[in-house]
């Protein structure tokens, strides 16, 4: 079999797996729990909440519950989100590993 006929096989095969879909949720129409507990049952959603420098702006990232739902030069690192009733929710993200020697942030599991 030649390289471009299994080049073409996988770009076939992967246009016909389902795409993972993520959850998408306000985090200020949650309560911290709520928030936390949705990260925990589904491993990653993205959450968005306005930004309180920018009027009109809103922010989002993903949030995940460990270091191995992160991209391989990341780590899940602790950051917060406004929720309906903490103004600032602690939650994991994912972090690019610092490039300079010594430097690594660290990593944090669970949380």
């Amino acid at each position: 079999m030649r390289l471009n006929h299994i080049v073409i096989m996988v770009a076939a095969l992967g246009a016909a797996s389902p795409a993972a879909a993520i959850s998408r949720y306000n985090s200020q129409s949650l309560t911290c729990d709520q928030a936390r507990q949705r990260v925990l049952n589904e491993g990653a959603v993205i959450l968005r909440y306005p930004s309180t420098r920018v009027r009109g702006m809103t922010l989002y990232d993903r949030y995940v519950t460990r270091n191995a739902l992160c991209a391989p030069h990341e780590y899940a690192e602790r950051a917060y989100v406004p929720t309906r009733d903490e103004p600032r929710c602690p939650v994991l993200n994912c972090q690019s590993y610092d490039p300079l020697p010594g430097r690594f942030g660290k990593p944090i599991i669970g949380f």
